[in-house]
């Protein structure tokens, strides 16, 4: 296939008109494809892969070494000189042991954006100037655009593969020095693409789980750094109806690996895990995938970040994803200061979790968003969900 021209944008040529870009390969198809793109564009490029994780796997292998290998193979052919730089300390301090934090405390964070805010936009951005390079750029499907003097981000072309929902936190500076080759792509093309060069990664599967880390059984993966607390799971009404492996390990939503058989009295039917209570280290589970308790109308989140580097005013109607891969939700931002912000969703949510984001959109544009802390079922002079209960004591979050 033909290859599609690429370009920096006016408002970064006009400034830099011989860019040096540093490439940040994965080993993986995406970059190897944004290197491709800009190599043959005639840019000045070189790459680096970034070693963020030295613990090995489940078993016993260290996946970052065949990366290596794939980012040798793809760079040795397009002549682009690679090197590789450690950020495993600068990773596990700013990424995961804040994960590993949040688990304790019964939330469920989102490690890719902060390993996009921390690691990938700043250690490695930061790494890549200093060798002399005057843009970097990855393999992420989204969009930067300029509009008076001011980066946007904007969703990828592929709307299955967007990833502006884990780069929100990334900030102006770090946006204006960014590049993303494959954000207009479909993944198809990219693959098509990376076959018709001869690229060995076309057919190489994208990755998953943590960031970084890579797919881990989750449970036994978490064991190694927040020991299992076996604990009771109890309906709503406080009967215990089975027992989980640590509290930590479950989310709300979920489903699978709580091990509930049949109940007594009970329906025919999958139970939910619908609130945590940290202290007493219970799951509570009830039946019905869209059960009232999952519901929310309301939230608010702290820890933002806004694209535009400050904070919209409110009220302001927009849409909002509280996870990946969601359809825009239309919401209201009711309030909003530099602490906080308050949203109303014109449509119940199903599952909003405290430690995962809330992200902004207009159109295409990604705002920002900030960490959920808390959520709400009643709307202001309105109550369409019933109240947590409180029977047993129960504390849920």
């Amino acid at each position: 296939m033909t290859t599609p021209a690429y370009a920096l944008p006016r408002e970064l040529r006009d400034h830099c008109a011989d860019p040096h870009i540093v490439v940040a390969m994965s080993g993986g198809v995406d970059s190897s494809v944004a290197a491709l793109l800009l190599k043959r564009a005639g840019y000045r490029v070189s790459g680096i892969f970034m070693k963020n994780w030295n613990e090995p796997d489940d078993d016993g292998q260290c996946r970052w070494e065949a990366d290596v290998a794939d980012v040798l193979a793809v760079c040795e052919p397009l002549d682009i000189p690679v090197n590789t730089v450690d950020l495993s300390k600068a990773y596990w301090d700013e990424v995961f042991d804040s994960f590993v934090a949040e688990y304790a405390a019964g939330r469920t964070p989102n490690p890719d954006v902060l390993c996009n805010r921390e690691i990938k936009f700043k250690a490695f951005l930061d790494h890549a100037r200093a060798m002399g390079g005057d843009f970097i750029a990855t393999g992420h499907y989204a969009r930067n655009r300029f509009r008076a003097g001011r980066a946007e981000l904007h969703k990828g072309t592929d709307a299955g593969k967007d990833q502006t929902y884990f780069m929100y936190a990334m900030g102006q500076s770090a946006l204006r020095g960014s590049l993303f080759p494959v954000g207009e792509l479909d993944k198809r093309d990219v693959r098509r693409l990376a076959e018709s060069a001869g690229l060995p990664t076309h057919a190489k599967k994208d990755s998953t789980g943590i960031c970084f880390i890579g797919e881990q059984r989750f449970r036994q993966f978490m064991r190694n750094y927040l020991p299992a607390r076996p604990g009771d799971i109890r309906t709503t009404d406080g009967i215990v109806i089975g027992r989980h492996e640590g509290a930590a390990y479950y989310t709300l939503g979920q489903r699978e690996g709580l091990g509930i058989g049949g109940v007594r009295g009970a329906a025919e039917g999958p139970w939910f895990v619908v609130g945590k209570d940290v202290e007493r280290n219970e799951l509570i589970a009830a039946q019905g995938h869209d059960h009232p308790l999952l519901m929310s109308v309301t939230l608010v989140a702290r820890s933002l970040s806004w694209l535009d580097d400050e904070a919209p005013r409110a009220p302001l109607q927009c849409t909002a994803k509280t996870r990946y891969r969601q359809t825009d939700q239309i919401c209201t931002i009711t309030a909003c200061d530099d602490d906080a912000v308050s949203v109303e969703f014109e449509q119940p949510q199903r599952a909003v979790t405290p430690g995962q984001s809330v992200v902004f959109y207009a159109g295409s544009r990604c705002l920002g968003g900030g960490v959920i802390e808390k959520t709400g079922r009643e709307r202001p002079g309105n109550s369409p969900y019933p109240d947590l209960p409180r029977q047993h004591g129960l504390r849920f979050i």
